[in-house]
């Protein structure tokens, strides 16, 4: 198991894939996020100084992902947990959701908002082992339900 932090343009690319994947299997259609902006710039919004995307390693193949980025001074925002689905409970999303919440502190953000589907129980679960709270909506989300949660640092 290896945690690779995205810097080259080869690994902006496997992690473009795994955002891709990501949208493919939640089946929603995320252009209220302008996901297509946000798929064509990650090293723009998930690069340095103020964010990262970290790709999981696990038995010679890429598992998943997650990023962080600025959400605005001292806050920044969990984005796109992703493991694909032969290497599922494993542990994996939770070792990445670790070394993201490790990040974020070295970052000196103070807190950390995310919002997820109703529907992605296990996600909500692992969130609030890790002492995320459920909060107002930040954001504009359409989709019914969705759930905004936030953790002090």
């Amino acid at each position: 198991m290896e945690i690779i932090e995205v810097k080259s343009n080869p690994d902006y690319e496997i992690a473009r894939g795994l955002f891709l994947e990501y949208a493919r299997e939640i089946e929603i259609d995320l252009s209220f996020q302008d996901f297509d902006v946000e798929i064509g710039q990650l090293s723009e919004q998930y690069g340095c100084p103020d964010g990262v995307i970290l790709l999981i390693e696990y038995e010679g193949g890429i598992a998943g992902c997650i990023g962080l980025r600025k959400f605005r001074n001292g806050e920044g925002e969990i984005k796109r947990l992703f493991i694909r689905e032969r290497f599922r409970g494993k542990g994996l999303g939770k070792i990445l959701v670790s070394e993201i919440l490790n990040r974020a502190r070295q970052l000196n953000y103070k807190c950390l908002k995310l919002d997820t589907l109703p529907n992605m129980i296990p996600a909500i679960e692992l969130y609030k082992s890790f002492g995320f709270v459920e909060t107002k909506p930040y954001r504009y989300n359409p989709i019914e339900g969705a759930v905004f949660m936030e953790l002090k640092l």
